[in-house]
């Protein structure tokens, strides 16, 4: 399920302290890797993700219902259809 959302704005950066493995982070920085970029990825990924489960968890009732009343009347369009 992919939900589409307007693209974020960039915001106000928070300076925020994150405690990972030593090692780790070493390996990360050799490799030239930004550990920041990808902690904001994984947190965004994250984020979207809660959401759409919450979404969906909110909407659970009324999916089923509609799937329901489609299983039982069709679909309206279901005499125009092509195979």
């Amino acid at each position: 399920m992919r939900m589409n959302a307007p693209p974020r704005l960039p915001a106000r950066r928070k300076a925020t302290n994150l405690s990972l493995p030593s090692d780790l982070v070493a390996e990360a920085k050799a490799l030239g890797l930004s550990v920041s970029q990808i902690a904001e990825r994984a947190l965004a990924e994250a984020v979207r993700q809660a959401k759409a489960e919450a979404w969906l968890a909110e909407n659970r009732q009324a999916i089923e219902a509609y799937n329901a009343k489609v299983a039982e009347q069709g679909m309206f369009n279901d005499d125009l259809r092509q195979l």
